[in-house]
């Protein structure tokens, strides 16, 4: 397939994503000013939501599609866009959802048909700016609010990926509605057929780019694509971009990280992170989930992690979604999920991050008193559990003394849990 100039690079990439369910939206349907498409915004939530919108239609008549768009413009610019696709937002104090993420189970039709009513859609060209007639060359949206971008670069015509990359640090203003940090797109992709960067936050000449590839032969870049085409890149749209997985990373990959250090001057200083997984950490979580899905358990697996790309981060996605699982049947797979480190910064980004995803206190509980405590954390089912290899030990004469108390036989409920562990050590993870 000889590709030679970027428009064509675009319809390939396009044609993949609208044959596996996304829909074109026209780029004249874009409201520059605040950043997103208000025509599918309303179709989708009076798809989704009849009741909520008749509610608000008898208040507010013809100008219900209005309020509602003010709302969540203004929900979107005070806690951004990645909680409001999580966590929907209030308009005349009723809740609004802007999207529907999979369940873990498939055990209620009601919600499957949500998540199914997802409106992933694909822009080419869009113009942007307020003030300019610049254009992005794909702009992929859910239900009308812009979520990612991608600049692509053809080789054949003389440009790579490191023109895309210049092209964001050098005429994509992050002032921009449609790019200011966390309130709109929150991933950008700079692309050629051959490898791929990835940021989320534009900041000028300032913006810092990660590299987005599968690796080849042990070093860097991509492998020949093994469909035998000329596109390195393609993994990106066809895995990455794909429906499912778009949907999956917005519900339960990318987070907001915030570290607040103090200053020379010894003020705190908050710095905030929206964390988007490297290609090599999305396919490891992906991969333990799906084994574990099948296997069920009893099985032991390895994560090798080099330093500084990201250990913490992958730790965190993995404990969340196997605390979740459902195997095929729909049944639980793990009671909890035990976390073995002694590392005590990785208790606090784990409750945070979780926290982002469920929106909920007390899913994770942190074991820094005794094996008892260990033992009672396991009786109660507690979907996380941080803790140090030193309590082990102790677990099942704890758990036998506490059935005795009860006047129970046996182990009490020490049989009947089923754990996931995952032992933090050094460069290696293992479960």
């Amino acid at each position: 397939m000889n590709r030679t100039n970027e428009a064509a690079f675009e319809t390939v990439i396009e044609a993949h994503l609208l044959q596996n369910g996304y829909t074109p939206v026209a780029r004249e349907g874009f409201d520059r000013e605040r950043a997103f498409f208000p025509d599918t915004v309303l179709a989708f939530i009076r798809e989704t939501q009849p009741k909520e919108w008749a509610k608000l239609e008898a208040l507010h008549g013809d100008k219900t599609g209005e309020q509602i768009l003010g709302d969540l413009c203004k929900w979107m610019d005070q806690n951004g866009a990645l909680a409001t696709l999580r966590h929907g937002f209030k308009c005349y104090g009723r809740t609004l959802h802007a999207a529907f993420f999979k369940a873990a189970h498939e055990l209620n039709p009601e919600l499957e048909a949500r998540y199914a009513a997802n409106r992933l859609g694909l822009t080419r060209q869009l113009h942007f700016s307020p003030r300019s007639e610049k254009s992005l060359d794909v702009t992929l949206s859910l239900n009308g609010i812009p979520v990612a971008t991608v600049e692509l670069k053809n080789p054949l015509t003389g440009q790579r990926v490191e023109d895309a990359r210049q092209q964001y640090q050098q005429d994509r203003d992050p002032r921009e509605p449609i790019f200011e940090f966390k309130r709109r797109t929150l991933v950008h992709f700079a692309a050629d057929t051959e490898t791929v960067l990835m940021t989320t936050r534009l900041a000028g000449r300032a913006t810092h780019f990660l590299p987005f590839n599968k690796g080849c032969d042990g070093g860097a870049g991509n492998p020949p694509d093994a469909a035998g085409r000329s596109y390195r890149t393609a993994y990106l749209w066809e895995e990455v971009l794909q429906r499912d997985s778009l949907l999956d990373l917005l519900a339960r990959f990318i987070h907001l990280q915030i570290d607040e250090k103090r200053d020379e001057q010894g003020r705190k200083v908050r710095a905030e992170s929206m964390i988007f997984p490297r290609y090599h950490q999305l396919q490891a979580v992906r991969r333990l989930v799906d084994a574990a899905r099948s296997e069920g358990v009893g099985h032991n697996y390895l994560v090798e992690h080099s330093a500084g790309s990201g250990k913490s981060n992958t730790i965190a996605w993995l404990t969340h979604r196997l605390a979740s699982l459902h195997d095929t049947n729909n049944q639980r797979v793990f009671h909890s999920v035990i976390v073995v480190t002694d590392r005590v910064v990785l208790d606090q980004q784990l409750q945070d991050t979780i926290y982002q995803f469920e929106h909920k206190r007390g899913v994770v509980q942190r074991i820094d008193e005794s094996s008892r405590q260990l033992a009672e954390a396991l009786e109660n089912a507690v979907p996380v559990i941080i803790t140090t290899l030193q309590k082990f030990p102790f677990v099942s004469r704890q758990l036998l003394k506490m059935a005795e108390e009860r006047g129970e036989s046996g182990t009490g409920t020490l049989a009947t849990r089923r754990c996931a562990v995952i032992i933090v050590s050094g460069g290696v993870n293992s479960t």
